[in-house]
């Protein structure tokens, strides 16, 4: 008879959530959170998307510096824009490197055409994250509605909400001043 050994893969693991030596925030300016292992981690992510290959130690150092400043730089209030600043910054870095890339001179055309086109798709992608941010953010496009106005000669328009002084009740729920013939009352 044999023994069966167990699978490593199922072990059974404990997750603690709310521990409160992490949500001290103390990184919050990095990643956005309260959990400072959400924010380690997340840092770790955008420096581990840069390419390194050709850099020596101390270029190494500035650009891990670098891209910690950035995410700092970004800004991020919550987790989600913790997320969508290290995309930003990765997107940004694999772009560039596929311009860097494109533009060697022994480049074959087919390498800097589909090294262009990688960048391409890139440039897109960042512009994407950061329309998305923005959207998050509150500063995306305002959308202006307007209704059915007529202004006729020597008469004048209110642009925003008036309210007539005792909060009238007719038609328009008092909203804005109207004339007898008003389709509203």
């Amino acid at each position: 008879m044999t023994k069966k050994k167990p699978v490593k893969g199922n072990q059974p693991t404990t997750v603690v959530v709310d521990d409160p030596d992490d949500m001290k925030g103390a990184l919050k300016h990095i990643g956005g959170s309260q959990s400072d292992h959400w924010n380690n981690i997340l840092a770790n992510q955008a420096v581990q998307a840069l390419w390194m290959k050709n850099s020596d130690a101390e270029t190494r150092d500035r650009q891990l510096s670098a891209t910690v400043s950035a995410l700092i730089g970004i800004g991020p209030k919550d987790e989600l824009e913790g997320m969508m600043a290290a995309q930003l910054i990765a997107a940004h870095n694999a772009a560039m490197e596929c311009y860097r890339r494109a533009m060697i001179v022994e480049q074959t055309y087919e390498g800097r055409r589909e090294n262009l086109n990688q960048a391409n798709k890139l440039s897109r992608t960042y512009a994407a994250l950061l329309e998305a941010l923005n959207r998050h953010r509150g500063k995306g496009q305002q959308k202006v509605t307007v209704e059915h106005v007529h202004v006729h000669a020597g008469g004048q328009a209110v642009v925003g909400t008036v309210e007539r002084p005792g909060g009238g009740s007719e038609g328009n729920g008092g909203t804005t001043p109207c004339k007898a013939d008003c389709p509203c009352t």
